[in-house]
């Protein structure tokens, strides 16, 4: 491990016992309107769980402890009653495709991430899977700890024990993309960042100022492109995380997995300093047939991305903000049909520095 991540991983690692509730409240409130709190919670069929985790969240983080300004559900197009049961459980639920309408939806967490800064308030924003079980709410206060208390830190993600299914020997064998994909590609392009335990979580809490600014890759890179490129934007100390305890969640199969695994080599790739190999964006996996042989089956892999939200000119109208780049899609000349991109002006992703310094000022 290098030695600048030796000494983030001693510097910028907690536990989340680290700052009781009391203290948190007490620099929210020292932070004015800086320390509003949105969770954001996005949600595909998670009836079984989602309540819990929104009334749990409800019940000690807003009316016990006033710490969450907003909880948020963000339905991308559940087909149960997702949205009911996080409605009755307390959340503000939001349908996907009622937040900018203008472009049409594609599928994919990163989408529902992207378009969540438009429809959430807060300063901070807290992402939370819905599909968690056992939940607890050290996972958001956890994670918001370094950001209320911490003014260099930008980005904060959730590390924690991932026990493989019920059975008590495949604790800590979760995270098998994180371990055999995730894991291995920051250690060799990204080693400043060989020390973050859970690249691939999906709790995080960031600053709004970070976020609007970064590319949304719109499919299971999300998590993996924010980090990068926070690193790339805002240096390695921005970035810290918080042991929250233990993560149990429903577990995919391993086709699944190859196809998520995919979608993040997509995005590594995007991001490495030199030109990428055009490939054909999709994976092809066997399936055993009836008569014992093997069918292809060719997926498409996510490679689009969403441009920084601060780009969008209902979100700067909505912030106050000015545009500083165009969305496209609207006959602007700036990019493609819907807004979904594969580089902004100014910006190319075979260099991952060069929309730094042409689109930041950095």
């Amino acid at each position: 491990m290098l030695e600048d991540a030796k000494r983030w991983l001693d510097r910028r690692s907690w536990a989340a016992a680290d700052r009781p509730l009391p203290d948190l409240l007490a620099a929210k409130r020292a932070a004015g309107p800086a320390g509003s709190i949105s969770v954001v919670l996005p949600a595909l069929n998670e009836e079984a769980t989602v309540g819990t985790i929104v009334e749990k969240l409800r019940r000690e983080l807003m009316d016990a402890v006033p710490l969450i300004d907003e909880l948020m559900v963000i339905d991308s197009g559940s087909t149960d009653r997702t949205s009911e049961v996080a409605a009755a459980a307390g959340a503000k639920v939001v349908h996907r495709d009622e937040i900018l309408p203008r472009l049409p939806a594609v599928p994919g967490k990163g989408e529902v991430l992207w378009r969540s800064l438009l429809a959430a308030d807060g300063e901070i924003v807290c992402f939370v899977d819905a599909d968690l079980r056992d939940f607890d709410c050290r996972f958001v206060s956890g994670i918001l700890g370094p950001l209320l208390t911490e003014p260099e830190v930008q980005l904060v993600k959730a590390m924690y024990d991932r026990p493989l299914g019920e059975n008590p020997s495949g604790a800590r064998q979760g995270g098998r993309v994180t371990e055999l994909v995730a894991r291995p590609l920051l250690n060799l392009h990204w080693p400043q960042l060989a020390g973050v335990v859970q690249p691939l979580g999906g709790e995080y809490a960031a600053r709004r100022a970070l976020l609007e600014r970064l590319p949304f890759p719109v499919g299971y890179g999300v998590e993996l492109g924010l980090l990068v490129d926070t690193l790339h934007v805002a240096g390695l100390d921005a970035v810290a995380q918080v042991d929250v305890g233990v993560r149990r969640h429903r577990n995919q199969d391993g086709q699944a997995l190859g196809r998520m695994a995919a979608a993040i080599l997509r995005t590594a790739e995007r991001r490495l300093p030199r030109p990428g190999i055009g490939r054909p964006a999709g994976l092809t996996q066997f399936e055993r047939t009836p008569d014992g042989g093997f069918a292809p089956r060719t997926h498409p892999i996510d490679t689009s991305e969403r441009p920084p939200m601060i780009s969008v000119p209902e979100y700067a109208a909505r912030r106050g903000t000015g545009v500083t780049a165009g969305l496209g899609g609207d006959g602007d000349g700036a990019g493609p049909p819907g807004g979904v991109i594969d580089a902004m002006p100014g910006q190319t992703f075979d260099s991952p520095r060069s929309w730094q310094s042409s689109a930041h000022g950095r």
